[in-house]
């Protein structure tokens, strides 16, 4: 399972250069390194679009309120979208719609689904709900390619559409959001450019979802990936309220696919409601099925790593696909499950009367490749961004649930090599939980930075690098792990001489630090896995929400 010798085709090393550091105000400063990380800019072409966007109500950016997403007086208001969808002509109800809903893989197997069908020729529109990485065009994607929409047909469709969109903001008294509009003009384009698919992501939950305007007639299937404690405030408080506001999505007589593995009284949960809808049930992780992973190769210059797939299910449906040595880029065990719950998705509509072939599905989930995902920069991106002969691994987990799975899929890749983590995360994240989740793994962290990046071009959900520090700090005391840390330094001097104690070899322990410069963190960072692994492999792993990693991209793009 070793990744290391694959990986050094992407990556060169190259000789060690001196770094210059210093301390200044509790904080690490690399001397002589001014250029600052910024997210990425849209096309000028999309100006006024931006800029009307811009004034819309984000909760991306502002964080979303408590219960808005249940089936209460507290949830968004639905009725309010319908009315958007009706003064545009209801295009949701000219396409079928496969919708997907869940805390964690929904985009993934979005992803997956949409280039299943793509590779079977059908046109296919797909709208992802995840934040976007370089640019917003990037949630909506179109045609045979998927290649997202192009600056100047979402610029005419929002031109041609302003007026409308003006007379139902008047009608609703201000109060459509940045989200309710993204998604009209998505369900818009799909039936302008009628699609046969549409593969859409919901928002947050699902029965209050903006993107739940989709009726029964519309559904081709409802995907419930996972169930997991993201958004407790905004969805109930628990997870049993969580699995009912994501169940809204079932509609009647449409067939259900389910990821999990669900806990049993949340999986009973699900299927009560499918029940109440008469809509069929499949589970990807149905005991007859099996998948695994039996090794790493390289795939069109990307790491990747060979599974086997066997789906075989005999419940409401009889569903049968063996599909050997299938390589993926998305990389990891719960990226294999993504896998299995979209290929678990297509024999459905293949069994509803749909032409996909066994081939299909193989091309389609081999193809899949997502940024952010499991990437790995190559040498010419690493070298860019000043940090020679790194290795460097990004990834937006930013729970609990995928800062586990990520762990696992270093395990699998790195089980030897030195690691270093850079993390950003938003202010409603279970900080702890995710700490937990790195801590734990035994000592395998030479440094970790605690860092900052904007939430959907904004610092309102912005964690401050010092809080985070001070989360990091509390989750080591209580699982004893020893860290040496800047929090009670007294002195730029008193930390600097346990900061150079600390990086010299022999000495173990987690280096952590908090430092609001992203690219002081990753070159930092570099600089102590030089010192401290010598010739031996060391990676660098960009982690904690998708902004971050949409920040270290814009770097190498600007």
């Amino acid at each position: 399972m070793k990744i290391m010798g694959l990986l050094s085709r992407l990556a060169t090393p190259h000789p060690t250069q001196p770094l210059v550091l210093s301390i200044r105000d509790g904080a690490l400063r690399q001397v002589g390194s001014k250029r600052r990380f910024s997210t990425q800019s849209e096309d000028p072409e999309l100006n006024d679009f931006m800029e009307y966007m811009d004034s819309l109500k984000n909760y991306e950016k502002l964080g979303v309120p408590r219960g808005s997403g249940t089936d209460s007086e507290d949830g968004f208001d639905l009725g309010r979208m319908r009315r958007l969808m009706e003064r545009l002509g209801n295009p949701q109800s000219k396409f079928k719609a496969v919708h997907i809903a869940g805390t964690k893989g929904k985009g993934s197997t979005a992803a997956f689904l949409s280039n299943i069908l793509r590779s079977e020729g059908y046109s296919v529109g797909c709208y992802s709900s995840s934040p976007h990485i370089q640019t917003i065009r990037e949630r909506i994607s179109l045609g045979g390619f998927g290649a997202p929409v192009s600056a100047k047909t979402l610029n005419c469709l929002f031109l041609r559409f302003k007026k409308t969109l003006d007379q139902a903001m008047e009608q609703e008294n201000g109060r459509i959001s940045h989200f309710e509009v993204l998604t009209a003009m998505a369900f818009t384009l799909f039936a302008q450019e009628r699609v046969d698919f549409a593969v859409i992501e919901a928002g947050l939950g699902g029965a209050r979802d903006a993107t739940n305007v989709i009726s029964s007639s519309g559904l081709a299937a409802s995907v419930i990936t996972s169930i997991g404690e993201e958004h407790l405030d905004a969805l109930g408080g628990s997870l049993e309220s969580i699995a009912i506001a994501k169940s809204g999505i079932i509609k009647h007589g449409c067939p259900l696919v389910l990821g999990g593995p669900f806990p049993p009284h949340i999986d009973r949960i699900l299927h009560d409601k499918a029940l109440s809808m008469s809509s069929p049930v499949v589970s990807a992780s149905d005991g007859g099925n099996r998948s695994t992973i039996k090794g790493l190769s390289m795939l069109n210059g990307r790491p990747c790593q060979s599974c086997d797939l066997l789906i075989q299910i005999e419940r409401d449906f009889k569903l049968f696909i063996e599909l050997l040595d299938v390589k993926l880029c998305m990389l990891g065990n719960h990226q294999l499950k993504n896998a299995a719950t979209a290929t678990c998705a297509a024999l459905c509509l293949r069994n509803l009367g749909w032409r996909i072939s066994d081939g299909s599905i193989r091309v389609g989930l081999e193809n899949t490749f997502l940024l952010g995902r499991s990437q790995f920069l190559t040498s010419r991106e690493t070298e860019a961004l000043g940090l020679h002969g790194a290795t460097v691994l990004l990834d937006g987990a930013h729970t609990k649930e995928s800062a586990n799975a990520l762990m696992n899929t270093i395990r699998m890749t790195f089980p030897e090599a030195s690691l270093a983590l850079v993390v950003a995360m938003a202010s409603d994240k279970d900080h702890i939980g995710f700490a937990r989740e790195f801590l734990s793994a035994g000592g395998r962290f030479r440094a970790v930075f605690l860092t900052e990046a904007d939430i959907a071009g904004g610092r309102s959900r912005t964690t401050p690098a010092s809080v985070l520090r001070d989360c990091w700090i509390q989750t080591s005391k209580e699982l004893g792990v020893r860290i040496v840390h800047n929090r009670d330094a007294k002195s730029e001097e008193d930390f600097e001489d346990q900061f150079v104690s600390s990086a010299s070899k022999s000495e173990r322990g987690t280096i952590l630090a908090s430092e609001s410069s992203l690219n002081v963190s990753l070159k930092t960072a570099n600089q102590i896995l030089r010192d401290r692994s010598g010739n031996g492999w060391s990676v660098i792993i960009v982690t904690g929400s998708l902004h971050i990693v949409s920040m270290v991209l814009a770097a190498l793009n600007n």
